[in-house]
């Protein structure tokens, strides 16, 4: 499907101008569902200013309209006879000058979170050369000490569609070479639209860890009785009085009796 220009510019003009669902402005603008949803939440786009692709002749009204009533209904993007045939040119991917430098942060991410990802994979995420990939590898880059690894995704360096595809096609031939993954290497593989579906896993207090099978049933009865009458005496707060007992009087006088015994010289 033909994407609108500026499509990150576009998606920001019709979140703030129309009632579409992020499903659909996502897949018209050729983007990623989170990525529209930073969008909407101002993490991600945050400088962008929106383009109205109805006056600059790329989408109908009509299919504005269309596509608030039904929440199913996909964008048609505008017949542009100029358009006809035009590919996307191959090429190394551009990075803004701005983002340059965030490069290396977004390399030491993929290399410390995805180290089946191919040089070449990861050249084409981020737009990079292999000699800084191998540099941050074997950690001899000139500024590791101060790099933080960062999804590139986050700095707006590739989209999470891509990312995640990348990933699967690295599995599928870790797959086909017959290595075995680790489980945590497995839940690295699983995309986007996939963790978000999972149900969160119940975590257990680390107070009660290694409790969960222990039950009063693997005591003896005498045990049971023991444990149960420790409990009582603890919980026995029918002497509340004691807790506040106070000196008696008779030691209060022998320390009146003894200072004025003492020689009035020494005092």
């Amino acid at each position: 499907m033909s994407k609108p220009l500026m499509p990150k510019a576009t998606a920001v003009w019709l979140v703030d101008n129309t009632t579409l669902s992020f499903k659909q402005i996502a897949d018209f603008c050729g983007l990623h569902e989170l990525e529209v949803q930073g969008i909407a939440d101002g993490d991600v786009a945050g400088g962008v200013k929106g383009f109205d692709p109805v006056t600059n002749n790329q989408l109908d009204p009509i299919e504005i309209e269309r596509g608030e009533k039904d929440p199913v209904y996909k964008l048609k993007l505008k017949y542009n006879p100029a358009a006809e045939g035009e590919e996307k040119r191959r090429g190394p991917r551009y990075t803004p000058l701005s983002k340059r430098q965030d490069r290396p942060a977004s390399i030491l991410w993929l290399v410390k979170f995805h180290p089946e990802l191919a040089d070449a994979q990861i050249r084409r995420l981020v737009g990079t050369t292999n000699s800084t990939i191998q540099a941050i590898r074997e950690r001899t880059h000139w500024n590791i000490a101060n790099l933080q690894p960062i999804d590139p995704v986050a700095l707006g360096l590739c989209k999470q569609s891509e990312l995640d595809k990348e990933v699967q096609k690295a599995a599928a031939k870790r797959a086909a070479e017959g290595e075995i993954m680790s489980d945590d290497e497995r839940r690295k593989l699983v995309s986007t639209e996939q963790s978000l579906e999972m149900d969160a896993e119940p975590k257990m207090p680390a107070n009660i860890a290694g409790l969960e099978n222990f039950t009063i049933a693997d005591m003896s009865p005498a045990e049971a009785e023991d444990e149960a009458e420790e409990k009582s005496k603890a919980a026995d707060y029918s002497d509340a009085d004691s807790f506040f007992n106070l000196p008696d009087d008779d030691d209060e006088d022998e320390d009146e009796h003894d200072e004025g015994s003492r020689d009035p010289r020494d005092r």
